[in-house]
């Protein structure tokens, strides 16, 4: 993790905004992930065997994401085989960095908390 600016003050500092629901699923997280890297993106089956997922619930998961705009799937063939690739979208892409950014301050504020330096939660409980 890179080293972050003192923290500002924030109105509600635990309330994570930006943690989007349709992100913040443990399958589609793995998808989004998966294709973050992905430039020319990956086949259904690629990304069925990189996720763990059956075929049923790696496409429920991927119509969520593509009716979300963060995901683009085409379908083709390949030697007369059916072919689908998945692809993060550029507005994906920069959706999900925000989404990591957010997730990375929950990272830093709980490891403030298990050190004890949690000073705006435990005002809070009037401690």
């Amino acid at each position: 993790m890179k080293k972050h600016k003192p923290k500002r003050t924030r109105a509600h500092p635990f309330a994570y905004e930006g943690l989007d629901r349709v992100m913040h699923e443990r399958a589609r997280l793995s998808v989004l992930t998966s294709l973050l890297g992905q430039r020319d993106g990956l086949t259904f089956g690629a990304l069925k065997q990189l996720c763990g997922l059956t075929d049923g619930n790696l496409s429920r998961h991927l119509e969520v994401l593509e009716s979300a705009k963060l995901v683009e799937i085409t379908k083709g063939l390949d030697h007369n085989r059916p072919l689908t690739v998945c692809r993060i979208s550029s507005m994906g892409r920069r959706r999900f960095l925000n989404y990591l950014t957010v997730l990375e301050q929950v990272l830093l504020d709980a490891e403030s908390a298990t050190k004890g330096s949690a000073g705006e939660l435990r005002t809070a409980e009037g401690a």
